[in-house]
């Protein structure tokens, strides 16, 4: 697959998915064109979906907290008859490359992952509204929802078929959604996961697959009385003005490289590297909430945080050879501060709260990239609270110390706010600080004592923020022989190790879905029990079932 994959939508563009909004409650309809596939060679029938249909309902997503603010409840459901979804396409998967099938698996958690969130994050619950078949990824998207109402009647099912018919797992967190957020009994679970047909009515709601089963002749009503009942108990204060997401300032030059308004991004093949420079603001910030939601989608922090999105999501698809992602930053520090200063302390008012909640998701996003990455603080850098955050995202970070000959730049330093000890957690709930100074309160507090001072080289090296500290002599030798070895090494095992080494601590219910769940259908994926000339997946629709190897590995 060779065609650029553009994350970017809007809703005059979507073919798959259409909303209806009614105060504070939006229906979300998905109605997918099955002759819409992001490539050639397969048709959507049944709403099930492709990587084309999952980034509409991300930009679904994310309008919805943006620019619809005064959504309370959102009500997902099918705009075909008899069936729900019927969950990713199998030929798309049957005919994508594995890189292609494992990027796409990880979008859709996320995507999955932002809107289990919004309840919390936003004041937007989400409610699936079940009508026909509800299979696989279908189920999926039901079970990310907040709850989850199926119409009784002799068609309507939620299954999780993967494992008896493609001999593959659910992709998005199915499995790991039954047992930790419904608390389905594990035999139960099991019975469910095994069969093909699913379970249907009271069985669902006794099992603890569903919230609610109401007879098909009220079910209509049913969703919508209970749309009102949760948008009526809703803590989150009444309507508030949107403001509109417009198409971001891009440019993808000829040798692959990538420009926005404050990212670029600079492709070097040969390296198989990408250097993402984030510019910092180029003009003050503002003096009130007021003025910053004035500037809309322009606003500094809500501008970087989409750019930066964005590039990392262009490099995951489209550019699967470029094995590390080095990043960089040049501005002033101080201005990253305060444009930072001003949402942390009006985090109460919607959006600042929403731009402060994307950079949580994007932090996250990067956390989970299976790429090699490295940060280099350079003099002129501004990795100031939340930017500072790459520098524990990433696996090494290096920082120039002392005067560099003919750099005139500002010297490097590394600036802590209190965005660096609560407000961005990774998906283990710990902040990247507690967990590269796991168990080490000293450590963390010694960190914390030093917020809002400008920590050069040698002071950061000692508080443990940065890997190594390079003066003029060292610097480019260091980071070329760094960078050189990580290219050689096999992207197999450093995917693996980096997986291994960046979630230290706690197990919870999003790590063990990209951990557990990545690393196990990466696995499987190459097997060709699924994927082989007589795998499942190439021989779905045939009226064959799978011809498999039966030793167990």
């Amino acid at each position: 697959m060779t065609k650029v994959i553009d994350f970017q939508t809007e809703p005059s563009s979507y073919r798959h998915w259409r909303v209806e909004y009614d105060g504070p409650i939006a229906n979300l309809f998905m109605d997918v064109d099955e002759n819409g596939g992001l490539f050639d060679g397969y048709q959507l029938k049944l709403n099930s979906y492709d990587l084309g249909v999952d980034i509409e309902l991300a930009d679904v997503v994310q309008r919805m907290r943006f620019e619809h603010p005064e959504v309370k409840v959102v009500v997902m459901q099918s705009g075909k008859d008899k069936v729900f979804c019927a969950g990713a396409n199998i030929r798309m998967l049957g005919g994508a490359a594995h890189s292609h099938k494992v990027n796409f698996c990880k979008f859709t958690n996320e995507t999955r992952n932002t809107f289990e969130a919004a309840e919390k994050d936003s004041g937007q619950k989400y409610i699936a509204a079940v009508k026909g078949a509800c299979a696989g990824g279908g189920y999926e998207l039901a079970l990310a929802c907040n709850h989850i109402m199926l119409t009784d009647d002799s068609t309507s099912s939620v299954a999780l078929p993967e494992v008896p018919l493609l001999a593959v797992l659910p992709g998005t967190g199915g499995l790991t959604r039954v047992t930790d957020k419904r608390k389905v009994r594990r035999d139960l679970a099991d019975v469910f996961c095994s069969t093909e047909e699913g379970v249907k009515g009271k069985r669902a709601l006794a099992w603890r697959l569903v919230d609610e089963v109401v007879a098909n002749s009220k079910f209509d009503e049913a969703v919508q009385e209970r749309a009102r009942a949760f948008a009526a108990d809703m803590p989150k204060p009444e309507a508030a003005q949107g403001i509109t997401l417009d198409p971001l300032d891009k440019t993808i030059g000829a040798d692959g490289s990538v420009t926005y308004s404050l990212v670029e991004v600079l492709v070097d093949r040969d390296a198989r590297k990408a250097t993402l420079t984030i510019n910092g603001p180029d003009a003050e910030a503002p003096d009130t909430i007021a003025a910053f939601e004035a500037q809309g989608d322009q606003a500094y922090m809500l501008r970087l945080a989409r750019e930066l999105d964005d590039a990392i999501l262009h490099l995951r698809l489209n550019e699967m050879e470029l094995g590390l992602l080095v990043f960089r930053t040049q501005g002033d520090p101080a201005r990253v501060q305060a444009h930072e200063a001003l949402l942390l302390e009006h985090r109460e008012h919607w959006l600042a709260n929403e731009v402060l909640q994307y950079w949580k998701r994007v932090l996250k996003r990067i956390d989970v990239t299976s790429r090699s990455m490295s940060a280099l603080v350079e003099h002129g850098s501004c990795y100031t609270g939340v930017l500072a955050e790459l520098l524990w995202a990433v696996d090494r970070t290096y920082m120039m110390e002392d005067e560099f000959e003919g750099d005139n730049r500002p010297t490097a330093a590394i600036t802590l706010t209190d965005a660096n000890f609560g407000p961005f957690p990774m998906s283990s709930d710990l902040t990247r600080l507690e967990t590269r100074f796991l168990d080490d309160a000293e450590a963390l507090s010694a960190a914390e004592s030093q917020k809002l001072n400008a920590l050069e080289a040698e002071d950061a090296d000692s508080l443990g923020l940065v890997t190594m500290i390079l003066d003029d002599i060292d610097w480019e030798d260091e980071i070329r022989i760094f960078e050189e070895e990580r290219a050689s090494f096999s992207p197999d095992a450093m995917t693996g190790m980096e997986a291994n080494l960046r979630f230290a601590g706690p197990e919870t219910m999003e790590t063990r879905i990209f951990g557990r769940l990545t690393a196990w259908q990466n696995w499987i994926f190459n097997r060709p029990n699924a994927v082989g000339p007589d795998g499942a997946l190439q021989r779905y629709g045939t009226g064959l079932r799978g011809d498999y190897n039966m030793e167990r590995v």
